[in-house]
């Protein structure tokens, strides 16, 4: 609709300007100005903006202007009069109080401190031109009367108060929409014909008649801004952006020197009262600059400080950062008896896994206003990334200690609610004081040693001492060394028969893993398996391991036939199931070695499953190939029947505990032909770990078990399938 009205508008200017001057002409001219007039309370009919006031006050403007042209042509061709002044002076002028209403109502939606004194600045400066050269004549013409030099200086008057506003709509820094740019134009060729009119007006007796047409266009895109839709919102645009950019500076810059370079024109640096002029506009420049150079430097500095407040802040729970943690320890170092205490939540990995990033972000939120609030508020609590925090303790007395960490147990043991999940937070913590030490990275160590002890440990809380750094130096070296060993191929599987009751007959092998440490002989599982699970190398021992067994079951197949062992498990770890690819590991050790899926059993534990999430999908996703799972260590976990509802199982395998004291009456009994019903019930086959004697074989046999693994039945040894194990009896001494 704003763009036909627009075409329309400028094809009609067209046609005016082809008409003859005079009666034709001057009804065309009132003709498009009050056509514009209806235009734009059409636009506030059908648009309905927020601010209606506004617009109606330009087109009140707008229509008053037309009734002074209307005038003016009645003196001229009805009266063949020209008077001056007139009544359609009298229009003309009392259309200005109207058009800055509305301006000021457009630029209050706008306005900033920082536009405002730009504004100021721009107008001062093109105003004081306006005086020079169009006020000040006027006003000093001898040969007018009172009454024509007054009405011949408020017409500049009004340009000047609407040159203002227009500066402020220019120089506010927002977008804007495109009525107001609309708007914008509009007054903006107002200003010009007008202040052209008056410059010729004393200067010249020429009035070129493309002045008039400056005035129409000017109607045009005032009703052209109200039908536009962009009109019904504020107009107010986009948040305001008054930075000092280069074109802004330009501007600021050309307008400022205005003022001085007057002087240099001969007829107003002749004059005494121009000089004034001058001078006065210079000292509100300067002083307008100066505001504005202070704001802008008040606006650098408050930034700055809420840039260095960003960087020592953690943006997820408001606390301090690593860097603002370690600043306050080297300050509690400097002057007091600071101690330290690092927390790292246990279990968080698969909180995130299980239930989304948005659950895990706000749990940590939660807590750390827990945190927060179960120090004293001297304290300085830090998230110090992940799912680790830490509290600072800043001059702590001999007692501080136990009561902070029984206050942070209390915090942890304490469900939080996040959405529709009730989630509970445990943590390892260690902590260490300030004793002797200036440095609070090496406080920071320390404590970060004090919580790894803790963790290994299972402990809640652990206070540093030397003797950790040794524990720690030690499983570092045997963490490297691990990766050595990996990379020399110092590792060998062995494999632990499983058989059939009462035959005997061999029904699967486990495998197990050796260190063939080249100084210190053979090393078993349990002195390297824990580290290499906290260092993460566990995930490509575990691939090797699952590799080179399909491998070597394959090879049996192919040798010995029917002999070979039917099936053969592989022992996995809660990190490597935890790994996203794992699943496409399994695939790719059958595809490669070209065992069977259904020769090959997966064995986890109940605490590698026990949170569910990524490892029980994982199992299922290595189920649906074929692949078995076994449940090892089975009764010994939590939840171990709750377990069997969610885990798929095929295979449960009852761990030696419920197996030593078999033969015996007792509570170990029950328990044990307990687990075999609920095997049986549950379509599972079911295998008795760590037999040891005939007796135990005998009465399991009686209970109904029809698995079994143990000494008795064979150790693990290099080759399962060989004629004599005696060469391979060496491996049986480390279990």
């Amino acid at each position: 609709m704003w763009l036909g009205w627009l075409a329309v508008g400028l094809l009609a200017i067209g046609g005016w300007c082809l008409l003859a001057d005079g009666l034709p002409q001057d009804i065309a001219y009132d003709v498009i100005g009050l056509a514009s007039v209806g235009a734009i309370v059409a636009g506030i009919r059908i648009h309905r903006p927020e601010r209606a006031a506004m617009w109606w006050w330009f087109a009140a403007g707008n229509f008053v202007w037309v009734l002074g042209d209307l005038t003016y042509e009645f003196y001229e061709h009805v009266l063949h009069q020209e008077p001056y002044p007139s009544l359609a002076d009298a229009f003309y002028l009392s259309a200005y109080p109207m058009m800055v209403v509305g301006l000021l109502m457009l630029v209050r939606q706008r306005r900033t401190g920082a536009g405002l004194v730009d504004a100021s600045i721009v107008a001062t400066s093109l105003g004081l031109m306006l005086w020079i050269f169009v006020i000040q004549p006027i006003a000093a013409d001898s040969d007018a009367s009172t009454l024509e030099r007054l009405i011949g200086v408020a017409y500049p008057a009004g340009d000047t108060m609407m040159l203002f506003l227009l500066a402020g709509l220019a120089t506010n820094g927002r977008k804007g929409s495109p009525s107001s740019h609309l708007l914008g134009l509009a007054t903006l060729l107002l200003l010009a014909s007008d202040v052209t009119f008056a410059v010729l007006s004393l200067y010249s007796d020429q009035q070129p008649s493309v002045l008039d047409a400056g005035f129409l266009i000017s109607y045009v895109c005032w009703a052209a801004a109200a039908l536009h839709p962009s009109m019904r919102g504020s107009v107010a645009g986009e948040e305001p952006d008054v930075r000092m950019t280069r074109r802004r500076l330009v501007l600021l810059a050309i307008t400022a020197v205005l003022a001085p370079g007057l002087l240099f024109v001969p007829s107003v640096g002749a004059e005494q009262l121009a000089r004034w002029a001058v001078g006065a506009c210079g000292i509100v420049l300067f002083l307008l600059v100066v505001g504005r150079m202070s704001g802008f430097v008040a606006t650098v500095q408050r930034q700055s400080g809420q840039l260095a407040d960003l960087a020592m802040r953690d943006d997820l729970t408001g606390l301090a950062n690593r860097r603002r943690f370690e600043q306050a320890v080297r300050e509690a170092l400097a002057g007091g008896r600071p101690t330290v205490l690092l927390l790292d939540l246990n279990g968080f990995k698969e909180i995130n896994d299980d239930l989304g990033h948005a659950v895990g972000d706000r749990l940590l939120a939660v807590l750390a206003g827990r945190l927060r609030n179960a120090v004293h508020p001297d304290s300085v609590v830090a998230r110090m990334g992940g799912d680790e925090f830490a509290v600072l303790l800043p001059d702590a007395r001999p007692g501080d200690l136990p009561v902070v960490v029984d206050r942070l147990a209390g915090t942890l043991h304490e469900a939080i609610r996040v959405g529709e999940h009730d989630l509970l937070a445990s943590a390892s913590i260690g902590s260490a004081d300030g004793a002797g030490l200036d440095d609070p990275v090496e406080m920071l160590r320390r404590a970060d040693v004090a919580m790894y002890a803790a963790k290994h440990e299972g402990a809640w809380h652990r206070a540093y001492e030397p003797g950790l750094d040794e524990r720690a130096g030690a499983e570092a070296r045997l963490g490297a060394e691990l990766r050595a060993a990996l990379d020399a191929e110092q590792f060998r599987l062995v494999f632990q028969p499983i058989v059939t009751l009462p035959e005997g007959r061999l029904a699967a092998v486990e495998t197990l893993v050796r260190w063939e440490h080249p100084e210190r002989g053979l090393v078993g599982p349990d002195d390297f398996v824990p580290v290499a699970e906290r260092n993460g190398l566990i995930v490509e021992l575990g691939a090797w391991i699952l590799r080179t067994a399909c491998l070597r079951a394959a090879g049996w197949r192919r040798e010995h036939g029917p002999a070979a062992p039917p099936k053969i498990s592989v022992n996995v770890s809660a990190r490597q199931l935890a790994q996203p690819g794992f699943p496409d590991t399994v695939r790719e050790a059958l595809a490669t070695s070209g065992l069977p899926a259904s020769a090959l059993a997966i064995e986890v534990t109940e605490t590698a499953v026990f949170t569910g999430g990524r490892a029980v999908e994982a199992l299922h996703q290595i189920r649906a190939q074929g692949v078995q799972v076994a449940l090892d260590d089975f009764g010994t976990g939590h939840s171990s029947l709750g377990l069997l509802q969610s885990v798929p199982v095929d295979i449960l395998k009852v761990d030696k505990s419920f197996i030593d004291n078999v033969t015996k009456a007792g509570r170990h009994a029950v328990i044990a032909s307990s687990l075999i019903d609920i095997g049986n019930g549950l379509g599972l086959a079911t295998v008795a770990e760590g037999v040891e004697t005939a007796e135990q074989a005998a009465e399991l046999h009686r209970l109904g078990y029809r698995l079994a693994q143990g000494y008795h039945f064979g150790r693990p040894v290099l080759d399962p399938m060989a004629p004599s194990r005696d060469a391979a009896l060496t491996f049986a001494a480390v279990q």
